[in-house]
């Protein structure tokens, strides 16, 4: 049997990658993650793990010897990364460089998650071999994390991804559909950008993606994200019309008017051509995702 050794487990992601693969008898799973498990109950074993400690990662890579790694813990917050420079490089760096340590020792394969962010939204949508140029210290470190992977010599996949919506076991974390759904409910008046345009993706999407690279340890990179080119606006509006929500309360708004402390690309979004080509990704629609994302959420 083979084993997936998942960082960041307790994340919207490695959640995701914990249920996909707890429906399947061939894979063993180990979730790892800061603190205690907040994953369903399932057939996996869970670890605590501080990655940003080489040795720590080491002994729990070299205990169970995976097949593959999994690496979906990163510090995400734009703005946080900003502020905090160098707890952003421990995480997305350091954290990266003790994995690829610990996998030259066990011979295991690496799928290390990137972004959008990497590309400085000059000319999106963008393929994998597009030239980055990071805008913000998240975005160097996800870029650096990727060049260590690179030139590491072990074997690897590197999986960009964006605006990665769904909603997780606990229901501990939001995102842009349920930040929208839950204030216009709740009769509050929004602001949303309208000069932004990203590709967004189910989080059930990407968990299958970075799957089907892992079956197979196919090496190389990959962009695996949603199909729709869309800006958080008509993401907005397209989350109100779905839930028959009234939409007069989102007024639609530049970037210019919030003050943040990370640059964020204008235009990114994915071209998948490689990813359908080469792995058989589709993913859903967005009034599709929304669809499941309903489902979900009426089972909560």
């Amino acid at each position: 049997m083979r084993s997936i050794l998942i960082t960041g487990a307790n994340g919207l992601l490695g959640q995701k990658l914990v249920s996909l693969y707890n429906d399947r008898d061939d894979i063993e799973v180990i979730a790892t993650g800061k603190g205690e498990n907040r994953n369903a109950p399932g057939k996996y074993a869970y670890q605590e793990l501080n990655i940003t400690s080489p040795d720590d990662v080491n002994k729990i890579v070299q205990e169970y010897r995976p097949d593959v790694i999994i690496n979906t813990a990163a510090m995400t917050h734009v703005d946080q990364c900003e502020l905090d420079p160098e707890n952003c490089q421990k995480l997305n760096v350091d954290a990266v460089s003790n994995l690829i340590d610990a996998c030259k020792e066990s011979g295991s394969f690496l799928l290390q998650l990137s972004t959008d962010f990497i590309f400085d939204g000059k000319a999106g949508p963008y393929r994998e071999d597009d030239v980055p140029n990071p805008l913000s210290k998240y975005a160097e470190s996800k870029l650096e994390s990727e060049q260590l992977v690179a030139k590491s010599g072990i074997k690897h996949a590197i999986v960009r991804t964006m605006l990665v919506y769904g909603i997780v076991h606990d229901m501990s974390r939001s995102n842009i559909i349920l930040w929208v759904k839950k204030s216009l409910e709740e009769k509050k008046h929004i602001k949303v950008v309208n000069d932004q345009w990203r590709t967004p993706t189910l989080a059930e999407d990407l968990a299958k993606g970075c799957a089907l690279i892992a079956d197979k340890q196919i090496e190389g990179v990959f962009n695996i994200s949603g199909k729709d080119l869309l800006t958080p606006y008509d993401m907005a509006l397209a989350t109100a019309d779905f839930f028959e929500l009234d939409k007069s309360l989102i007024e639609e708004v530049d970037g210019s008017i919030f003050t943040q402390p990370a640059r964020r690309p204008a235009k990114t979004g994915f071209i998948l051509d490689k990813a359908r080509r080469e792995l058989g990704y589709e993913p859903v629609s967005f009034v599709e995702g929304l669809a499941i994302l309903k489902g979900q959420l009426a089972n909560v």
